[in-house]
C-alpha cells in the first residue's frame, strides 16, 4: 500500500466514521482528487476499498454514496480502528469486549482440547513472559505479548471462525493501551488468570481454560461499561 493512497484512506475513513460525512452523502472522484491532491487511480482504489467495508457504495451515473453505519463491515480492523479514535470510542470498546466474552472463553476451551504440542508449551511461555513484563510496567512488551497470547488461542481452538477473529481482538487490545484505557501496570489478578488458562489448556483441562477466560473478560465488560 502506498504511503498516498494509505493516507487518503486514513483521512477519509474516520470522514466517515464520525459523521462529517454524513450518511447519504453524494462524493464523487473529481472531489476526492481535488480534496486529497491525488490521482484519479488512487482515488479510485480508495473508493473501492471503502465499498468493500460497506462505508460507500458506488454507481455508475450516480456517484459514490456514504452508507449508513449498519451497512459497514464492523469486524474490519480498520474500521474498528476508526470507530475507536472518534467520540464513541467506549461504547465501542464495550460493544467489542461483549463479543470477547462470547468467543474467547469456549475459544480458551477448545484450545485445551485441540491445541498441539508446540502451541501448549508456547502459551505457557507467554503466559509467564506476560507475569515478567506486566510486573515491571513495561506496557510495550505486554501488549505484544497479550496480542500473540490471545491470537495463539483463538488458532488452536480448531475453529476457524473464531481464528478469524484473531485481527478484530487485536484491534481491541491495541485500542486499550493507544487510548489509555490500560492501568500502568497490568492488574495482578488479570495477569494470575492469563496464567491460569496457559496452564490449563497446557494440561487439556477446558472447563478451568473456559472459566479462566470468562473470568477476564467479564472484568474487562465491567470495565468497559464503567467508562461509558
Amino acid at each position: 500500500m502506498s504511503n498516498v493512497y494509505a493516507g487518503v484512506l486514513a483521512e477519509l475513513g474516520p470522514r466517515i466514521v464520525d459523521g462529517r460525512l454524513a450518511p447519504g452523502s453524494m462524493l464523487t472522484l473529481d472531489w476526492m482528487q481535488t480534496e486529497y491532491a491525488v490521482s484519479r487511480t488512487i482515488a479510485r482504489e480508495v473508493v473501492q476499498v471503502l465499498a468493500s467495508m460497506g462505508m460507500v457504495e458506488s454507481r455508475r451515473r450516480v456517484g459514490i454514496r456514504v452508507c449508513p453505519e449498519n451497512e459497514w463491515d464492523h469486524y474490519d480492523p480498520a474500521v474498528i480502528r476508526w470507530r475507536l479514535e472518534g467520540g464513541n470510542r467506549a461504547g465501542c470498546l464495550h460493544e467489542l469486549s461483549q463479543l470477547r466474552a462470547a468467543v474467547e472463553p469456549p475459544s480458551a476451551g477448545l484450545a485445551a482440547a485441540h491445541a498441539g504440542d508446540a502451541a501448549r508449551v508456547e502459551i505457557v511461555r507467554l503466559a509467564h513472559a506476560m507475569e515478567t513484563a506486566g510486573a515491571a510496567g513495561d506496557l510495550v512488551t505486554f501488549l505484544d505479548l497479550d496480542v500473540a497470547f490471545h491470537r495463539l488461542l483463538l488458532r488452536s481452538s480448531g475453529n476457524v471462525m473464531f481464528a478469524a477473529l484473531g485481527d478484530v481482538v487485536e484491534e481491541v487490545l491495541r485500542g486499550r493501551t493507544d487510548h489509555h484505557l490500560m492501568p500502568p501496570v497490568p492488574k495482578p489478578e488479570a495477569r494470575r488468570l492469563h496464567l491460569m488458562v496457559a496452564e490449563a489448556v497446557a494440561g487439556g483441562d477446558a472447563d478451568v481454560a473456559h472459566a479462566a477466560m470468562h473470568a477476564i473478560c467479564v472484568e474487562v465488560v465491567s470495565e468497559m461499561q464503567r467508562r461509558r
